[in-house]
């Protein structure tokens, strides 16, 4: 039976939960039917069969820490050959505070003194940056390139000469701490753009504007894959959050009106598949990776190293859907003829646009043949596999950032709401990792209400379902799109979400994978309806606010969450 939204027990009484549940069992037949009293005290703060995740992997985390800041494996020349995206920026005449912008951090441990000199000078006589004589200087931007100090972009010496310079041939690529660090703004921060400090890894960068980053390029066709796509194999239709889609035979100019669109391609967002729909999703972050399960909201990878594997040999250089084992990958999630269609139109747009050489990056296939197209080896290859499990060693230890110190009492208060609302999905405590269950799409959107868009595809995969919908006509309806195609059922599980962390709440502009909701309070009130995706509420404005409070002030440090000590010592 899904759950009622409205339903929450105003006061704490065990006795009341646990006859009021019994009932409900006896009319519903349930699983909770099933628990006895005491495992229905110790759900309270949690659900009661959680999972358990898989064991990682894990290596050496100090060398983990350079490759998640630094690690190309080969893609600099994508971004730099085939998207020619410092080719772009300099042509644009692009300076560091229009970088900042777009949402790109600098980290100021990698400029020289006499760089830090002058930006800490220029700062002190205008605080804001916006008349800063070195910070709009467009030359002032490759000095940051140089230096590797634009977080996501480390630049290579790709011609060996010992110098790194980009304007003398050594190329830019793209990093994980692209999407998934910041820096503490301890220099510069701009509100609603990047920063200039020191690293923060694992944060999301909840101001990058990525679709107007690859339209940088000059070619940002190149990445073609990844965009919303309309396919002769499905009808000209497209899938996504724009009411057309792009083909072959689009203008650099149609891609980039698409890429810069925030509506189609909105800031924080990255399309972490390349299905051909448009399907972004809000960055998440990547610290405490020990208590994360599974990897991606849509459930669809059970190891934080294939996910990162996938990353790289389809996100960061998509060239590799050209491949034999591409190929079978984008056949086996969109169909033979969709994914063969996607695969030749891409052949098409990189000779269309000069592109050469690739795939890129630098990848291996199993040993055993019969590893190719499985989790590890998605489209038949596999960057370094202990550079991966130093990155998973590194990503597990991360620590979260600190909670937002609010009022105590009225995040005690909101800690007996959300156990008595929350935890037939959520933890109380974040030190415990996150359930691993999927949540199916109807429960998580009584909305749902999809059509069948491809009724067959290789098992374990479910049917290609979507609810009908784009940002201008029925807009609600994005909110499934990202797990039409790319779903938890490469798991065997059904189609739906995976759950969060609930961590570094204070930070996030928006809420939901689709960005639909503005604040926690809007995530929370009864007023988006009983049909809106995630319609689990707190409909007293008061109670709401404490839970909101209790939400922004997780941590996964006991010595800074003195308030959650109580009732849950027991339970870690």
């Amino acid at each position: 039976m899904p759950p009622i939204p409205h339903l929450r027990f105003s006061v704490p009484n065990m006795l009341i939960v646990i006859v009021v549940t019994a009932m409900l069992a006896v009319l519903t037949g349930t699983q909770y039917g099933r628990l006895d009293a005491e495992d229905l005290v110790s759900r309270r703060n949690g659900p009661a069969n959680p999972g358990q995740p898989p064991r990682h992997e894990l290596g050496d985390p100090a060398n983990g820490q350079v490759v998640f800041r630094f690690e190309t494996f080969g893609n600099e020349r994508f971004w730099t050959d085939a998207v020619r995206l410092v080719e772009g920026m300099t042509a644009a005449g692009v300076t560091p505070f229009q970088a900042l912008r777009l949402g790109l951090h600098v980290d100021v441990d990698a400029l020289d003194a006499n760089l830090r000199a002058q930006i800490s000078a220029e700062l002190a006589q205008d605080p804001s940056g916006v008349s800063s004589p070195l910070l709009n200087d467009p030359n002032a931007t490759v000095q940051l390139l140089n230096a590797n100090a634009i977080i996501g972009l480390p630049t290579v010496d790709s011609n060996g000469d010992g110098v790194i310079d980009v304007t003398q041939g050594d190329k830019a690529g793209a990093s994980c701490t692209l999407c998934h660090a910041i820096t503490d703004g301890s220099v510069l921060n701009l509100e609603t753009g990047g920063s200039i400090g020191r690293r923060q890894d694992g944060r999301a960068p909840h101001t990058l504007d990525f679709g107007t980053l690859v339209a940088l390029g000059t070619n940002s066709r190149a990445y073609y894959p990844v965009l919303q796509l309309a396919l002769d194999a499905n009808g000209g239709n497209t899938l996504g959050r724009a009411p057309t889609g792009l083909t072959e035979l689009s203008s650099e100019a149609e891609v980039d009106a698409y890429l810069t669109n925030g509506n189609f391609y909105p800031i924080g967002m990255f399309d972490d598949t390349i299905d051909g729909n448009g399907d972004p999703m809000h960055n998440m972050p990547l610290f405490r990776q020990d208590l994360a399960f599974p990897f991606g909201s849509e459930g669809a990878i059970a190891k934080l190293d294939n996910f990162s594997n996938l990353v790289y040999t389809a996100l960061l250089d998509p060239t590799t859907v050209t491949t034999e084992g591409g190929r079978a990958f984008v056949r086996k999630l969109g169909g033979e003829a969709a994914g063969t269609e996607i695969a030749n139109d891409y052949e098409q747009v990189l000779a269309a646009t000069g592109v050469t050489g690739f795939p890129y990056v630098e990848a291996t296939p199993p040993a055993d043949p019969a590893l190719a197209g499985t989790e590890e080896f998605p489209l038949g290859v596999r960057v370094d596999h202990t550079k991966l499990i130093d990155m998973n060693a590194y990503l597990f230890a991360l620590d979260a950032p600190p909670g937002e110190r609010g009022n105590r009492r009225a995040v005690v208060r909101g800690r007996e709401l959300f156990r008595d609302s929350c935890t037939n999905c959520h933890n109380v405590n974040q030190r415990r990792f996150v359930p691993t269950f999927i949540v199916r799409m109807n429960r998580i959107w009584p909305g749902d209400n999809p059509v069948v868009l491809l009724a067959q595809r290789e098992p374990p995969l479910n049917p290609i379902l979507d609810t009908p919908g784009n940002i201008f006509v029925n807009p609600i309806n994005i909110f499934d799109d990202k797990m039409a195609v790319v779903n938890a059922s490469l798991r065997g599980l059904p189609r739906g979400t995976a759950l969060p962390l609930l961590l570094d709440l204070a930070r996030k502009p928006v809420f939901l994978h689709d960005n639909s909701v503005p604040t926690l309070e809007r995530l929370l009130n009864p007023g988006r309806g009983r049909l809106a995706p995630h319609p689990f509420y707190v409909g007293n404005p008061y109670e709401r606010a404490d839970v909101v409070q209790f939400l922004r002030s997780r941590d996964t440090d006991r010595r800074r969450e003195g308030d959650d000590e109580e009732g849950d010592r027991d339970r870690e």
